[in-house]
């Protein structure tokens, strides 16, 4: 019983998401780093950091591991396309002791997120949709989604029509009104979690199922973290009319000689991939997770999911990430526009539109956050006590992994651990890490 309970509990984080500070440098400042990037052998402080700060930074992300608050973690930082710091510590796999290495593989589950809505993107820059189109527009099974209206556990919930179809921007922002699964006991979230529609077996059917579902409140009316990025997966197969992993590959991956990003680890590279850790309920103990739906071997993978689908290492999310601070491009190779980028992090929230899941923030630090297209947006307005720059976009994932990429600064900084948080201590490991990065950073 104790097993089933575990693994019901891990059903949920693995397709949840948990937030993570980052943001994108200025396309007129940002360096382009070369095709070897990242380069440690030229890791260095260099003239804004404190090196005696970078050292401390780096000592307490270690601390990490002897405090036991995870098995193994990697971090990076890097300034101007420089790397200013980069330490691994600890294991990725408990029955060899295998240690963490620059090329282990870490499922990035809703880090997933920024490169499906890249994705997208791309195809918006071809012109195949427009911000304001209906959603329904490409996805026509959503022509007739209904929305409730007002629910009792006694009486179920009463549904009303549309008042306007949930757009394309609503979809890449949170605000069209559809649910997720994760948590809520509203008829829409509780819906997900009956039909178990995370794990469908396919996009189609995926879709098939959402389009049965009401849509928590009416599009546009508040922000709630939703299943919409997985609707994007699909949008960007009909559109482009590619299987979507083939579009990713093709246009994102390969470009940006991304070699380790997928939906599955290659038995070839196995070894390479680190053992998720997680607690039972009721203990302080953490364990490996043993479970198929963490095994992302192609046996085991279902939907190929826009919303957490996809493993990688840290240096090919820091390519990502290099891409986006250089404005879209990375090696001669473009993939999008810098206007495109800066649209993509630019807050889209109305006042009354407020981020309402903490995940691993505080809620004072979720009072100064905004949303853009598929990224957080930090507002920085001097609430904050890290001294993040202002418009600081960023995301993180289920397992823990977080980045964030500060425009002002030109920086980001990724961080890779592999632990499912539900039923063990609060560790701030982004709030914690952003306090040591600013605290080395002079003022210019």
């Amino acid at each position: 019983m104790k097993s089933k309970l575990f693994q019901s509990a891990f059903i949920v984080a693995i397709a949840g998401s948990i937030f993570a500070l980052g943001a994108g440098a200025n396309p007129a400042s940002a360096q382009q780093a070369s095709a070897a990037f990242p380069d440690y052998a030229t890791e260095a402080a260099g003239a804004r950091f404190d090196e005696t700060n970078i050292a401390a930074l780096e000592a307490r992300m270690e601390r990490f591991v002897s405090d036991g608050d995870v098995k193994g973690i990697a971090t990076l930082l890097v300034q101007d396309g420089k790397v200013i710091s980069h330490m691994q510590s600890g294991i990725r796999r408990v029955s060899d002791d295998a240690p963490i290495a620059e090329d282990t593989i870490y499922r990035i589950y809703s880090m997933t997120k920024p490169i499906t809505g890249v994705a997208l993107m791309m195809l918006y820059e071809d012109g195949k949709f427009s911000l304001d189109d209906p959603v329904s527009k490409y996805i026509p099974e959503f022509a007739d989604l209904k929305v409730v209206k007002s629910y009792t556990k006694e009486e179920g919930a009463i549904l009303e029509p549309l008042a306007s179809p949930p757009t394309m921007r609503q979809l890449m922002s949170h605000t069209a009104g559809f649910a997720y699964g994760l948590y809520g006991d509203d008829p829409s979230n509780q819906a997900f979690k009956d039909q178990a529609i995370l794990q469908s077996p396919d996009m189609q059917t995926f879709i098939n199922k959402v389009a049965k579902i009401p849509l928590m409140y009416q599009p546009g009316e508040r922000w709630f973290y939703s299943a919409s990025v997985d609707i994007q997966g699909a949008i960007v197969e009909r559109l482009s009319g590619m299987k979507f992993s083939e579009f990713l590959q093709s246009k994102i991956f390969d470009p940006l000689n991304m070699d380790d990003t997928g939906f599955s680890v290659p038995a070839k590279d196995y070894d390479r991939f680190s053992d998720v850790f997680g607690y039972m309920p009721g203990s302080t103990t953490m364990i490996r997770v043993p479970f198929p739906q963490v095994m992302y071997k192609p046996e085991t993978v279902k939907m190929e999911s826009g919303g957490g689908g996809l493993v990688s290492t840290l240096d090919d999310y820091a390519r990502f990430c290099q891409m986006l601070a250089n404005g879209g491009e990375l090696d001669g190779n473009r993939i999008l526009k810098p206007e495109t980028i800066m649209l993509m992090r630019t807050n889209v929230l109305t006042s009354d539109q407020k981020v309402n899941i903490a995940g691993t923030l505080t809620q004072a630090q979720v009072d100064y956050l905004g949303f853009g297209l598929d990224f957080g947006i930090i507002r920085n307005d001097g609430a904050s006590d890290i001294s993040y720059g202002d418009g600081t976009y960023f995301w993180g994932g289920a397992a823990g992994t977080w980045f964030w990429i500060d425009p002002v600064n030109n920086l980001y900084f990724i961080g890779m651990i592999q632990r499912f948080s539900q039923n063990g201590p609060a560790v701030d490991f982004r709030g914690i890490s952003g306090k040591y990065v600013y605290a080395a950073l002079k003022d210019e």
